[in-house]
């Protein structure tokens, strides 16, 4: 029953997508990057959602839940307040140039040497740590909910690449092949699948360790683990609440303001209104993110204390409380959410290839549909290299934790480069280039080579000193580090990197200000009740961090 519900939902998926995508004309730049400008609020919302909840944060996320609570819940909730100020004031600016990718913007606003750096750190970050991390934690989830080790007699290691294989040459086929629209249709489609499925799971989580009464068992959780219930972090936690304060709204704005995987989905909007209410409309449903995404890890924690991993959490949970019928289905759900974010990626990773490197550097004089084989060859080598690289994510520590660090490397430097590009009109070419490579430089040591020599430091003293307790050697590695937070790393070089480029601007301006011209390539009349909307949601969020305080 499993295996059937599991092929008959993920089938019927695939031929919706087809019958959707096939009348768009996929050999021009708009129509396979874009979706032909076509997508509704609905399919935005729906593509949004799915592209962002794969199993990178289903998995890793409820592990960061299992292991420190509903303090991680920051991940979400304030996703949507950065998804209201993309609405509000990025959207608007991307459709009024009629840019394909983010890049294009730095190459009208800076050069066209700031936009060919800027794709080669999205390019770099995506095939080395987004790419396999999506591949990696699939496998992971696949692997445990089937039981596929037991089933096949293999290890755990052996059913990791065995499932890096399958998911990535399936997600080959739909992201090269298939183009945005199919890749969007086919994550809305999934979209409902997984808010009801990823709904399902800590009610049948509460209802069994209630003893059958959904209420019953939060009681049980409010409790036995007071602890895991607080929305505010401490010093140790992942997320320490005043880091909301410093890198972590910049982080959010990063995501999904720029990240060319996620904005990808509101450039195809036919217009500003329907772009506008597909944000907003998924900024409303992230709300409810914590409830997937964070509470299974809790629930998780009650029925499994002693996991030796706890990127295990949420696998183990679904097995253990989903009938075998709605097993498959939920499988199926997850198996395309891991798809959703695979083929977004690989999608993105395609455009930035076809229209910021090949067409800008390598072929000129290319035409669209030179543009979008070329994008599809490079897909197909881009995927192969990440499947190779995925199984190695396993030695990597706290899956989440891990994405999140590395990514920093790309993310502040090209949000610091948007924002100085958006707010001003003067600062050169050159200023984009220094803060680009300066951040990247800059973080790299800081994280990755200073970090590791101060908290390693620390932590020697400490037991050269005779102190062995966790806890208090937990304590002293986040300060050791002068008590700084990855989070707080990446606001001390945002400011940095903006002073820096400011200075330049004022030493050496551009000959001419820079102003935006409307290409009319789609309607930005905007969505009358945007701001009132936006504003509901902000307050939403501050009310549940009150209420969890």
């Amino acid at each position: 029953m499993t295996l059937i519900s599991f092929l008959g939902f993920t089938i019927l998926v695939a031929i919706i997508a087809y019958l959707s995508a096939r009348k768009t004309n996929e050999k021009t730049v708009d129509g396979y990057f874009l979706g032909g400008r076509s997508l509704t609020a609905g399919v935005i919302a729906g593509s949004l959602l799915l592209t962002n909840l794969s199993t990178e944060q289903i998995v890793g996320l409820n592990g960061s839940a299992y292991e420190s609570g509903l303090s991680v819940m920051a991940w979400e909730t304030l996703a949507a307040i950065a998804m209201v100020v993309t609405a509000l004031f990025l959207l608007p600016r991307y459709l009024k140039g009629g840019i394909t990718t983010v890049p294009q913007f730095l190459a009208k606003r800076f050069d066209t040497s700031t936009r060919t750096i800027t794709s080669a750190l999205f390019l770099t970050g995506y095939v080395v740590v987004l790419l396999p991390v999506i591949l990696y934690s699939g496998s992971v989830a696949i692997s445990g909910m089937f039981g596929i080790p037991e089933a096949f007699g293999i290890t755990e290691s052996q059913s990791i690449y065995l499932c890096v294989w399958g998911i990535g040459l399936i997600g080959s086929v739909y992201a090269v092949f298939g183009g945005l629209k199919a890749v969007a249709v086919s994550d809305s489609i999934n979209a409902i699948g997984l808010l009801i499925g990823g709904i399902l799971i800590p009610v049948f989580g509460l209802m069994a360790i209630g003893d059958g009464s959904l209420m019953d068992g939060l009681m049980v959780l409010g409790s036995e683990h007071p602890e895991k219930l607080k929305s505010m972090g401490e010093r140790t936690d992942p997320v320490p609440f005043y880091t909301l304060f410093t890198g972590m709204m910049l982080v959010q704005l990063f995501y999904w303001g720029t990240n060319q995987q996620i904005i990808q989905r509101a450039l195809g909007a036919k217009n500003l209104q329907e772009g506008q209410k597909g944000l907003l409309l998924g900024s409303f449903i992230k709300i409810l993110g914590p409830i997937i995404v964070v509470l299974p890890g809790i629930i998780a924690y009650h029925m499994f204390p002693n996991l030796s991993s706890v990127d295990q959490a949420y696998p183990k949970l679904v097995a253990a409380v989903l009938p075998p019928a709605l097993l498959g289905f939920f499988a199926a759900v997850i198996f395309g959410a891991i798809l959703s974010s695979f083929n977004s990626v690989l999608n993105s990773s395609v455009t930035l290839f076809g229209v910021d490197i090949y067409k800008q550097h390598i072929n000129p004089e290319a035409d669209e549909a030179k543009v979008v084989h070329q994008g599809k060859r490079f897909g197909i080598v881009l995927a192969i290299g990440a499947m190779f690289i995925a199984p190695m994510i396993a030695n990597a520590g706290s899956l989440f934790d891990y994405l999140q660090e590395i990514n920093g490397i790309y993310s502040i430097p090209i949000l610091t480069i948007i924002v100085v590009g958006y707010t001003t009109k003067r600062v050169p070419a050159i200023a984009a280039k220094i803060g680009l490579l300066s951040g990247s430089i800059l973080y790299i040591i800081s994280q990755f080579i200073m970090k590791p020599h101060f908290v390693g430091q620390a932590l020697d003293q400490a037991k050269a000193n005779g102190i062995t307790d966790p806890a208090a050697l937990s304590i002293i590695e986040s300060q050791g580090y002068f008590g700084l937070h990855f989070l707080d790393v990446m606001a001390i070089l945002f400011v940095l990197n903006v002073l820096i480029m400011l200075l330049i601007g004022r030493l050496y301006p551009r000959a001419e200000a820079f102003e935006q011209v409307y290409t009319k390539q789609v309607d930005i009349t905007p969505w009358q009740p945007a701001k009132f909307v936006g504003s509901l949601i902000v307050l939403i969020v501050v009310m549940i961090y009150i209420y969890f305080s």
